[in-house]
């Protein structure tokens, strides 16, 4: 019998109950013994919605109160020194000071001055969990790194599954050459070199939970779908060769977020039980993964997309299955979705505002799950079996392709006729320097700032009021003007040369856009962790993108007015704009993405319009959205580079652009950045 299998559920809950629990419990209101509760109590709900969907193989191991790298790292032993943790026999498990002052940095608390913890110390590194937008922290290593099993957390969830449920899971853990390519030495030193003191802590936690009587196991290698060295190969290979020698519980070997394309040899070859597959973004591997991969070994089929939206056509996925049953048998066969579920929403069915088509074409965990359980039922049991859920699938899809709210003639009559013309300035940026200067009249070093003032409590009261009905529109714009005034004011009395209006009216730098554009939509409850407590609910790309009206001009205009000196209109660019939503998989990205660019020229010829010359086009996901291999890198670049141009390049000589770029590291695309040609970055 094939087997519905799942590879990790989202941890916030479903109204973001962790969320919260954390929070208050930070500020002292919430204390450890009901933070653990609310963490059991989740746990718990995920487990058993899992399993009475039919999931067979439902993960445990999976849930993290901050991030699951964290916990690895904590579990290892590979805790820097100061931190509250000491290696040796009194130690043990890390205490939740320790843990959280790794994750947010140590505030002085008396927990963490009980637990022996220096003050001042930061956080952890946190960045891109791949090229995903949720974060996770770096573990620091030492070149002398002793790995010590502090607690054996995937047994302790494992036995609690199976104690107070009776829910028999697959413990999930990430795998050792995963956590140390994720991971930095303080010294600069290849984190691999490691491998040799951290795999007997592996084998540790494998042998135990076999001991347990833990059937499965999942081991996430999500490095195999990076361009990887020979010696990580090798890692790969010395690791999997290793522990299979003690008693372990069968090892299902995990890659996703894209095809293996060459490591696939070294995954075939790896002594494991099964492997599991990205079929969402590695459809093309699969004919080459079938030649290459035993028949005696098991095959997860990542069919459901984990890190979108979208209900999946379950007509084409049973066709894919039945082609693989054909050649392989369905004896070693399991049906998952693409990756974790963690990147998606718990659970459409608490959108009640949504239009009933948009609706109609989406699935959040639960519903993607209800996919991997229909889908193996086809599988085992015939078409027959689920015949009312394909006709269900065949109708959203049939619908989504032919709803002319998604697909506008006009816009994509527009996109049509925009020529290589469009991304061009007029003239040359020595020649637009010198036009600038006489309109702005700027001193030589001339200082600004990046654009958003706070978002007080008053602000966002005031928003909440609007929302509400409790504030009328006009009495919530002239809270605005009142803000903007004062900024203004601030902003001359201490000297600076061009100013922001301070984005009072703003919600969200990519949502604030969102609403005001054709084709996006917006959820009540579509949170996902970003990381820790930070949530966000993206927007959803589902149709054609474009501007009805201007958005941002009222308010440029209305600051541009309060002074004397240049005014800078703030606009989120197209790339960010993309990377920060759910973007719709009927069309290539690049082809949203100059949909969106589009309507963003039409606000910056507006902007100009309305006297403002300093336009701000901010693009902080630029880097993000870099393929993960490096053979792909030099089409996204193009594309992204020319959406910026076509957003930014109708304007006049005179009209300086901007753009604002963080979060990432960007050295390595230097050359790109230059060529998106802005006259200030």
């Amino acid at each position: 019998m094939t087997v519905a299998s799942n590879l990790g559920f989202p941890r916030i809950g479903a109204r973001r109950e962790l969320k919260f629990a954390l929070e208050r419990y930070w500020s002292g209101t919430l204390n450890e013994a009901d933070l653990v509760d609310t963490a059991k109590t989740l746990r718990a709900r995920h487990w058993k919605r899992q399993a009475g969907r039919g999931i067979g193989h439902t993960p445990s191991g999976d849930f993290a109160l901050y991030d699951h790298v964290l916990d690895t790292a904590c579990m290892l032993g590979a805790i820097p020194q100061g931190y509250g943790w000491r290696d040796g026999p009194r130690d043990g498990p890390v205490a939740l000071p320790s843990y959280f002052a790794l994750a947010r940095g140590s505030r002085g608390s008396e927990a963490e001055q009980a637990a022996g913890i220096a003050p001042g110390l930061p956080a952890l590194e946190m960045t891109k969990w791949f090229d995903t937008n949720y974060h996770y922290l770096v573990p620091r290593l030492t070149p002398d790194q002793r790995f010590v099993l502090t607690e054996n957390r995937p047994l302790a969830q494992f036995q609690e599954a199976l104690m107070d449920l009776s829910i028999r899971t697959r413990p999930v853990l990430l795998g050792p050459v995963s956590f140390l390519m994720l991971s930095k030495t303080v010294d600069g030193s290849d984190p691999l070199d490691l491998l040799d003191r951290v795999l007997p802590v592996y084998a540790q936690v494998l042998r135990e939970l076999a001991e347990a009587n833990a059937t499965w196991v999942q081991m996430d290698e999500p490095v195999m779908a990076l361009d990887l060295t020979e010696k990580a190969r090798i890692a790969l290979g010395l690791a999997y060769g290793t522990l299979r020698r003690g008693p372990t519980p069968q090892i299902l070997l995990a890659s996703y977020f894209g095809p293996l394309g060459d490591n696939l040899r070294t995954a075939a070859m790896l002594p494991v039980a099964g492997l599991h597959l990205d079929l969402v973004r590695g459809a093309e591997q699969l004919p080459e993964v079938l030649q290459a991969v035993p028949a005696d070994r098991w095959l997860s089929l990542g069919l459901i997309d984990g890190r979108n939206v979208w209900r999946t056509d379950l007509r084409q996925a049973l066709g894919t299955l039945q082609s693989v049953a054909s050649r392989r048998g369905t004896r070693n066969l399991m049906v998952a979705p693409s990756c974790s579920l963690l990147h998606v929403p718990v659970d459409l069915q608490q959108e009640t505002k949504l239009s009933t088509d948009v609706k109609g074409w989406l699935a959040f965990a639960e519903q993607k799950l209800d996919e991997v359980a229909t889908l193996v039922r086809g599988l085992d049991e015939g078409e027959a079996a689920i015949a009312d859920h394909l006709a269900a699938s065949d109708a959203a899809v049939r619908s989504r392709r032919t709803s002319p709210a998604v697909h506008r003639p006009e816009v994509q009559a527009r996109l049509s006729a925009a020529t290589e013309a469009m991304e061009r300035r007029a003239t040359p940026f020595p020649d637009r320097r010198k036009a600038q200067q006489a309109r702005l009249a700027l001193p030589l070093f001339p200082t600004t700032t990046i654009g958003s003032f706070p978002q007080t409590a008053e602000v966002r009261h005031a928003r909440a009021g609007l929302a509400k009905g409790e504030v009328s529109a006009e009495a919530y714009e002239r809270q605005i003007e009142g803000w903007i005034d004062d900024a203004v004011r601030w902003q001359e009395g201490i000297g600076l040369d061009v100013l922001v209006h301070g984005e009072f009216e703003r919600n969200d730098m990519v949502k604030y856009f969102g609403e005001q554009l054709e084709g996006y939509a917006f959820t009540q409850h579509g949170w996902v962790q970003s990381y820790g407590s930070r949530c966000v609910a993206p927007p959803i790309i589902w149709g054609d993108v474009s501007r009805p009206k201007p958005m941002t001009v009222r308010w440029s205009a209305y600051a541009q007015s309060r002074t004397q000196r240049p005014m800078k209109g703030m606009l989120t660019g197209p790339v960010t704009m993309l990377q920060w939503s759910f973007v719709r998989d009927d069309l290539p990205r690049e082809t949203v993405c100059r949909q969106i660019a589009l309507a963003i020229r039409d606000e910056v010829t507006d902007l100009e319009r309305a006297d403002i010359h300093i336009i701000q086009v901010d693009e902080p996901a630029f880097r993000e959205g870099l393929p993960l291999r490096h053979a792909d890198w030099a089409g996204y670049l193009a594309w992204a580079v020319a959406c910026f141009r076509l957003a930014t390049s109708a304007v006049q000589d005179d009209t300086s652009i901007h753009t604002h770029m963080c979060y990432s590291e960007f050295n390595d695309i230097m050359p790109s950045i230059a060529a998106m040609d802005a006259d200030a970055i």
